[in-house]
């Protein structure tokens, strides 16, 4: 997983990249949690580029601003959806031939991964792990312009299932999009002793969107 360093809206930012397999590979980046919170080497964050690795996707990962070797400072959300949109531009820079763009994001992530969806339509598929439903306004998903799967824990002690179950009972009223929904039983937040699970849903839904061409 080589190292790079992309040119972000107030300075360097620190990723790792994999190719794709082909030139015409799917493309996915992946979101770091809240700097509270982990870094881009936070486990589910890795295993989620893992997963989409293994799939033949070029995936990138980095850290938001401020975060490990990342310049400039936290921002709480709007300068870090602006280093999301750059990160992708430079993903998609090095792979124009991509037929399609993904992106899964973890807490802090997962909100800043579906404006991302919303800003950018050649994104055809999300992961969001542990929403933050309760913490962040979800209403610009109105509406969610693609097909998704969130993913939240039963003992969640950051989010309420509540609130989670409540931004998906609002997507599932919308026309032309899938939004599939699993509660890993037992999880917290971190999925700290529930990743097996976690990760299987995961692996579980993308490849079953990806023997259906992605869609």
């Amino acid at each position: 997983m080589p190292e790079v360093i992309l040119a972000g809206p107030e300075g360097r930012l620190e990723g790792r990249y994999q190719p794709g397999t082909s030139p015409r590979a799917p493309v996915a980046i992946i979101l770091q949690p809240h700097p509270a919170q982990g870094t881009m080497n936070h486990p589910i964050v890795l295993a989620l580029y893992q997963s989409f690795v293994r799939r033949g996707f070029a995936t990138l990962r980095f850290n938001f601003r401020g975060v490990g070797r990342s310049q400039g400072t936290f921002d709480n959300g709007i300068g870090e959806l602006s280093d999301a949109a750059s990160a992708l531009d430079w993903l998609q820079q090095f792979n124009p031939e991509a037929q399609t763009t993904w992106v899964a994001g973890f807490s802090f992530g997962a909100w800043i991964g579906m404006q991302l969806l919303m800003r950018r339509p050649e994104i055809k598929g999300f992961i969001s792990i542990a929403p933050p439903a309760n913490m962040y306004d979800f209403s610009f998903l109105a509406p969610c312009p693609s097909s998704g799967i969130i993913i939240d824990g039963e003992a969640d002690e950051v989010v309420p299932t509540a609130a989670v179950q409540k931004l998906v009972d609002k997507l599932k009223t919308q026309k032309h999009i899938t939004i599939h929904h699993s509660t890993i039983p037992g999880a917290n937040h971190f999925f700290a002793q529930e990743m097996e699970p976690l990760m299987g849903e995961v692996d579980s839904y993308l490849d079953m969107r990806l023997s259906n061409g992605g869609r």
